[in-house]
């Protein structure tokens, strides 16, 4: 609509006028602002609605990053955060979308109007270690990961390594979603639920008690159309040393797996940091439940999501890739999910000459039979 507004023929003092009105509602609509406000940042940047949405918005972002200190993300007990006023511009109207190779195939599923229309059997996830504790560059990566997020639009986002400023700003800028944080201090996991696909039932948190990395299990019931569903993300130790521990946490999973009522789908998506001789070692993957890139045929293209070979962001003098991040599923009685789609996301760097994250995201679509 912003673009229309300002590029659409004025020809006299009225139809400016009423242009201006215009531009004055949506401003005011988009910042849950008045329209005295609104008229200031409008008339200040010559009544362009995007330069003034912008310019409301995006100082707030840097301070988000720059007053409030990286030392958040320390492992001790903080208080908990104030709730923030979600007064920003929707996620999926960014114009910050990244130029990639599947843009064309996949930004159709932007369209407002087809998200309302869409098939409820359809559901589409993104999971996603995004590396907050990396101060390098941080605010635009985030900028970064918030355009693919716009770019794919998923029902359903898994992040890890989130830290305080960067919750405030995803808070901000993704209105459309439910976000549901694993923690409030030091960092933590993230789930986000599209307001107009999924329905938010319950959530809960399952703790690691010997984890010395502040790790623990995001849980979420949902339902989707039909269907209900519980969401899980963690991310499970990290490092070789910490494998023993890292197995204790990977058996917590697979046991509150088990424990989800049989009336429902379980998707679980996060860092696993596994090696997968380690899914040997415990046994591999409980009864019924399915590895999404194994049930797809091991696609090569998304196999490594921990790859110092593509991705600098480290500049790590070693070259290694592994597969730590994974989507695990089950399915239910009386409903099957089928998975249809796996991809990495985040290929691409970014004008700062970083990617998003150290690690590559993973898209993938499913489908719900009732």
């Amino acid at each position: 609509m912003a673009s229309e507004l300002n590029s659409s023929p004025v020809g006299n003092k009225s139809d400016v006028t009423k242009k201006r009105k215009l531009q004055c509602a949506e401003f005011a609509s988009i910042t849950s602002k008045d329209e005295a406000i609104a008229q200031c940042y409008l008339a200040e940047n010559d009544w362009d609605l995007e330069r003034a949405l912008n310019s409301f918005f995006e100082p707030d972002v840097e301070v988000v990053f720059v007053d409030t200190p990286l030392a958040s993300a320390l492992p001790q007990k903080r208080p908990r955060m104030e709730s923030i006023q979600e007064d920003c511009v929707d996620l999926t109207e960014t114009d910050e979308t990244p130029t990639t190779s599947t843009a064309t195939s996949t930004s159709g599923t932007n369209d407002k109007a087809s998200e309302e229309d869409k098939d409820n059997s359809q559901l589409t996830l993104v999971t996603w270690n995004i590396d907050g504790l990396d101060e390098s560059n941080l605010i635009e990566r985030a900028r970064g990961v918030c355009s693919y997020l716009a770019l794919y639009s998923p029902d359903v986002v898994f992040l890890q390594e989130v830290i305080p400023p960067y919750l405030i700003y995803l808070q901000k800028r993704a209105v459309s979603y439910n976000i549901i944080p694993g923690n409030d201090y030091g960092y933590f996991t993230v789930i986000m639920l599209k307001k107009s696909r999924v329905k938010l039932l319950k959530q809960e948190i399952t703790h690691f008690p010997t984890t010395s990395m502040m790790r623990n299990l995001l849980s979420v019931h949902v339902r989707v159309g039909g269907s209900d569903l519980c969401l899980m993300t963690s991310h499970l130790e990290s490092t070789r040393g910490q494998a023993k521990e890292r197995l204790t946490q990977l058996n917590t999973l697979f046991h509150k797996m088990k424990e989800v009522p049989e009336s429902s789908v379980v998707i679980y998506g996060g860092d696993t940091n596994l090696r997968d001789q380690e899914v040997t070692k415990v046994g591999g993957l409980p009864a019924g439940v399915v590895d999404v890139w194994e049930f797809l045929g091991k696609p090569e293209h998304c196999r490594y999501t921990w790859d110092t070979k593509m991705n600098s962001n480290k500049n790590a003098a070693y070259k290694c890739q592994l597969r730590f991040d994974r989507i695990l599923f089950r399915n239910a009685k009386g409903t099957h999910i089928i998975p249809q789609t796996m991809d990495l996301i985040g290929l691409d760097k970014l004008d700062c000459g970083k990617f998003p994250s150290d690690h590559w995201g993973l898209f993938c679509a499913f489908t719900l039979i009732l």
